[in-house]
């Protein structure tokens, strides 16, 4: 069912962030950022390893004191996930979690401090291969751009990026990221894309402040979608006022729609109508419930009724179509066996976890090493 994506997507360099690389062509990386008390530590550590559950490719950390530096070591010693520190205004505390082992810095060189301050983090970042990710925020900016241009604006959030960027050229470091994040769509559309003509480092995107669940969602599809259309981006993190493990599954599933990324089930489904032969939205529900660990690329058709069941049905891994008296189970395009409505979502559970293990066996046995790249 998933084609390859028609999406020509913008060179850029590539940088290391731990073990997963952004940029230069890689998989387009999903973020999301802890919102526990970070000096928690095991709260922390819990929330971070519910987003590894789900597929977060790196997280990102607040370290806002040096009291949640030291729990940041402790946090680190604990996960095996990259992890971003978020860190403004102290230096120092960039420099001690540098030392405790993380895996990419995001600060602004511009509030950072003296030049002798942003040396030193730079230094540090060199030395021991970590990136940079420099973040522009419309809600953020100095005195001075808005002064000049009067309110927020993509031209605004351009500028303070290109100040930064320069910063970071006088002391020959290009190992760095950069997001231009704005909470209203034109204006954060604008930026990225001015900017993307400019430099030749990774993009990372986002929507600041987007909102809740629903709102959020939606803002961030049509925001981040709009620019992974044009090729631009390089990682992405969904902004929502709700459990950071909906960023997670929200990203993937707009990766996912653009044919850009392919991890889990990409389950198609009917809004259903009075032609369907079971109940199509609880049966979804709990399948999207159930299957929400799965990691594996699976293809998913669950149709009501005879009319698109056999033709999405064809096209999937595995696939029901609702008929009378029993639906019809699909594998591989091929009718595979009948079910009765009270078994439904049993079943089709298995199948997908059956299709699951076994593509798994055969990952193994083609990388023996056990080191298998997915989606």
């Amino acid at each position: 069912m998933m084609t390859t994506s028609p999406i020509i997507r913008r060179q850029s360099r590539r940088i290391m962030v731990g073990n997963v690389p952004v940029g230069g062509g890689a998989p387009i990386a999903v973020q999301s950022m802890t919102n526990t008390e970070t000096c928690d530590v095991a709260a922390t550590v819990a929330q971070i390893k519910r987003l590894e559950a789900v597929g977060a490719d790196i997280v990102r950390v607040s370290v806002p004191s040096m009291e949640a530096a030291e729990a940041f070591r402790l946090i680190r010693q604990q996960v095996s996930v990259p992890l971003v520190a978020d860190i403004h205004f102290d230096y120092l505390i960039a420099l001690k979690v540098a030392e405790y082992g993380v895996d990419c810095l995001r600060i602004n060189p511009g509030n950072i401090g003296s030049e002798k301050r942003i040396r030193a983090v730079i230094d540090a970042a060199r030395d021991t291969g970590i990136p940079l990710r420099i973040g522009v925020n419309a809600g953020s900016l100095g005195k001075t751009l808005l002064r000049k241009y009067k309110e927020p604006s993509a031209e605004a959030m351009v500028e303070s990026a290109l100040t930064q960027i320069n910063i970071l050229d006088k002391l020959d470091f290009q190992n760095f990221k950069i997001s231009l994040k704005a909470s209203e769509i034109f204006m954060t559309l604008k930026a990225y894309r001015t900017l993307a003509t400019q430099i030749d480092q990774p993009l990372h995107l986002g929507i600041t402040e987007a909102g809740g669940l629903r709102s959020g969602t939606v803002k961030s599809a049509i925001g981040l979608g709009a620019l992974l259309m044009d090729g631009i981006g390089d990682t992405i993190r969904i902004s929502l006022a709700a459990d950071p493990v909906e960023e997670i599954k929200v990203g993937f599933d707009i990766l996912k729609s653009l044919g850009l990324r392919s991890k889990g089930v990409n389950l198609v489904a009917c809004p259903s109508c009075s032609r369907q032969n079971f109940d199509v939205i609880s049966v979804v529900n709990a399948l999207e419930s159930r299957l929400e660990d799965i990691v594996t690329p699976v293809d998913v058709a669950v149709i009501g009724c005879i009319v698109n069941g056999p033709g999405e049905a064809m096209v999937a891994e595995i696939g029901l179509t609702g008929a009378s008296p029993h639906n019809l189970a699909y594998v591989d395009g091929k009718p595979h066996h009948k079910i009765d409505n009270n078994r439904l979502v049993d079943e089709l559970e298995a199948m997908v976890r059956a299709r699951v293990a076994e593509k798994l066996k055969s990952e193994s046995v083609l990388a023996p090493s056990g080191i298998i790249a997915r989606g």
